[in-house]
Parts: C-alpha cells; sequence; structure tokens
C-alpha cells in the first residue's frame, strides 16, 4: 500500500481509501453485514486506513454499521470519515444534533475527517448564514471534529468560492479522465491544492462505469497498450497520477475487487504514467464522448434557463444511460438530480419543463438543437412513474 501525506497536519493516509456507500447487500436490500464487515477489516489489515461513510448511505444504516465493525480495536487504525447531511440543516443547532448522534452511531468520541456533504453555492450560502463556521469551530475546539473539509457537487465557480471561505484542511471531489471538466474538474483540484488542502476523490472509476462493461470502441483502444491493465487499473492509475490527490474513495462490495484495488494501489506512484498512456486515455475519453447522444461540454453557457430547466445535467445523466446502459441508474439519479431532494433546493430542473422558447439555442456554442434534444430525455428519463422515484429520493434522504 503507498500513502500520502495530508498537506495541512502530516497524516500518512493510505491512496486507497475504503468508501461505505455500495457495501455489499442480502436479498432484501439490508446489509450484507457479515460480509461487509469481513471485507472492510480484510482491506483494513492490508493497509487501508482511512474509511468514509455518510448519514444517508444504505438507507442511514451504513453509520451503525460501521461502528460495529470499528471494534475489536479496529476503530484505531483508520482514520474515520463522515459528513453532516446539510441538506437537512435548517438551524445551527441541527449540525450539533446531527454530529452528536453520528458519534453514537459510530460508537467513537470524535470524527477524525468530517466534511460538509453535497455542497454548491447556494447550500453553502445557507449554512453560513446558519453559522456553520461557529459550528465547525466549536466542534474541532471540543474534539468531536479533528479535521474540517467539504464534499462539493457543483460549477468550479462556487468550489473556489467555497475553498476560500474557510480554513478546510481537505476536500471531496468528483475526479476521473471523464470528469477534468465537470463539477471542480482539474481546475477545481489544482486551485485547492494550491490553498494547501488535501484532496480526497470520489467515484474515481465514475459510479463502477469505468470498471464494467466497456464498449467494444474503447476496448480496441485499451489493447493497443503494450502494458495489459484492466479498465479500472487505468481509470484509478489516472487519478492517482496526479500528486494532488491524496485519497481515492472505492466503494468495494466484492472481494475481487478489494484484491484488485489493493494491487493497484501498491504501484501508483504520482508522475509514473507515460505520455504515450496519458495520450491513449485521453483517446478512451475522446471515444467515450464520441458515443454520447448529445456534445454537450457542460460549458453552461445555455443557462440560466427561463423554465428553469437544468440543461447541462439533463444532457449529462442522458449520455451517461445512452453510454453505459444502466437504465434503471440513469432513472433515479435524474429523480434525485432534477427534483431538489438532495441539494434541499426547491424541485425543478426536468427536461420536460422546456417551454421551446430558444433562448438557449442562441447563447449555445455547440449549436445544439437544445429544445428537441429535451424532449428526448424527457422521453426516456422521466415517464409515468417519475413520481415514484421522486418519493423513492425522499425516502432515502429522509425529506418530508
Amino acid at each position: 500500500m503507498l500513502y500520502r501525506k495530508m498537506p495541512e497536519n502530516g497524516d500518512e493516509l493510505s491512496i486507497l481509501g475504503f468508501g461505505c456507500m455500495r457495501l455489499p447487500l442480502k436479498e432484501d436490500g439490508t446489509i450484507d453485514e457479515q460480509r461487509a464487515r469481513s471485507l472492510v477489516r480484510y482491506a483494513i489489515d492490508q493497509g487501508i486506513n482511512y474509511v468514509d461513510t455518510a448519514w444517508p448511505y444504505h438507507m442511514g444504516e451504513s453509520e451503525p454499521f460501521l461502528g460495529r465493525t470499528l471494534a475489536d480495536g479496529y476503530r484505531e487504525k483508520v482514520k474515520l470519515a463522515t459528513k453532516l447531511p446539510s441538506w437537512l440543516v435548517e438551524s445551527r443547532e441541527d449540525m450539533d444534533k446531527f454530529l452528536n448522534a453520528q458519534l453514537e452511531r459510530l460508537k467513537t468520541d470524535h470524527i477524525d475527517y468530517y466534511l460538509i456533504h453535497g455542497l454548491a453555492g447556494k447550500l453553502w450560502d445557507k449554512l453560513e448564514a446558519l453559522d456553520a463556521t461557529d459550528f465547525l469551530n466549536k466542534a474541532k475546539a471540543d474534539g468531536r471534529i479533528v479535521n474540517a473539509g467539504f464534499s462539493f457537487h457543483g460549477p468550479v465557480e462556487d468550489f473556489k468560492r467555497i475553498v476560500d471561505a474557510y480554513p478546510w484542511t481537505f476536500c471531496q471531489i468528483q475526479y476521473n479522465f471523464m470528469d477534468e471538466k465537470h463539477q471542480a474538474g482539474t481546475e477545481g483540484l489544482k486551485y485547492a491544492a494550491s490553498k494547501g488542502l488535501g484532496i480526497i476523490v470520489m467515484e474515481p472509476l465514475l459510479g463502477g462505469n469505468l470498471a464494467g462493461q466497456v464498449p467494444d470502441e474503447v476496448k480496441e483502444i485499451w489493447a493497443e497498450s503494450p502494458v495489459k491493465r484492466t479498465p479500472p487499473e487505468w481509470a484509478l492509475r489516472w487519478v492517482w497520477n496526479h500528486p494532488e490527490v491524496t485519497v481515492a474513495l472505492s466503494g468495494m462490495n466484492e472481494e475481487s475487487q478489494v484484491e484488485e484495488n489493493l494491487k493497484i494501489a501498491g504501484e501508483a506512484y504520482p508522475n509514473s504514467l507515460t505520455e504515450d498512456e496519458l495520450q491513449l486515455i485521453s483517446r478512451v475519453e475522446k471515444k467515450y464522448h464520441e458515443l454520447m447522444k448529445v456534445g454537450c461540454t457542460g460549458c453552461e453557457y445555455c443557462m440560466p434557463c427561463p423554465s428553469g430547466v437544468y440543461i447541462p445535467e439533463c444532457f449529462r445523466i442522458y449520455n451517461d444511460l445512452h453510454m453505459f446502459g444502466n437504465v434503471e441508474g440513469a432513472r433515479f439519479k435524474y429523480a434525485v438530480n432534477m427534483s431538489g431532494v438532495f441539494t434541499n433546493s426547491d424541485p425543478g430542473g426536468f427536461a420536460s419543463q422546456c417551454t421551446e422558447c430558444g433562448q438557449c439555442m442562441e447563447k449555445c456554442p455547440q449549436g445544439l438543437k437544445i429544445p428537441e434534444l429535451l424532449k428526448a430525455v424527457a422521453e426516456e428519463l422521466e415517464g409515468p412513474d417519475l413520481e415514484q422515484r421522486i418519493a423513492m429520493a425522499k425516502k432515502l434522504f429522509k425529506r418530508d
């Protein structure tokens, strides 16, 4: 296992972290605790020392599971990370209420790495107005939190503003070779690093999409390399090739995944990919984008939409559907992201809200026929069960 230092405090963290959002399940959908405990403890025994969870994972059962799993001396072997469920916070008192409940659920007296969960600009503005700064300062002072950070889902401009808003120790961003220009992206990665923040990467395999079924056109490109690697190895090595990255999280739910990722994490040094290998990965990235249904770059020149459609995100999820074929996953992601359930914002953003005013087409540098494309998005990602999927998301994130 290779380790990298958290810049501010010098903690030696395993470059592979165990993410507890996708634990193995039983047939009834609950955590297969015996198998999951075995996986987590085995990973720790092999050198992983950063374990990540959050309030809503596995319908709220991930934290209690981890509290039980880290008994018998395992808590002392790891740096434990969890997150304030920011979308549920309505007052300054709520912040302490959730943190104290998490300490009980995790059976610990402190959280080593505590994150404000799922930030974007408006949500951070709300929490800042509720005095999140005071909460973090006092929780650090009394020892309940050791290091403060945030996870992020939003545009890079918001990311930079949040980086500068508080003396964070670290941040957590979605980052992989398909997301260099999405959300914080490479620009945000380098900005945070320049400010001395450690960087935890989530979704290095794009939710498993870069590790599972691979389009034939992509397989042909990988096959050109004289060094043979699996798709997940290429993707993880690309992330770890960046010296700014401290830890990459992986939601491992099979023994084979743990073994493969541990092997890669013992060999993936920063700046170790050759120029030819980086060019190969760039070609794969371009091929994936060629396979997309919509040539949207996510520049957001089309925004804001006067009808409230979140145009780039509609196209992003639509493209994921057609690149990776996960129909149910894409439809559920669409319901969550467009309904405002996760971000605690007003419902909106759906493709069907389009009134065909045409303003977006006037601003789109790609010349996309956006209203026509949005009709296709609505046809494939909405449907009569949309309200049912929204209700499921509300239940998952405990929203009334």
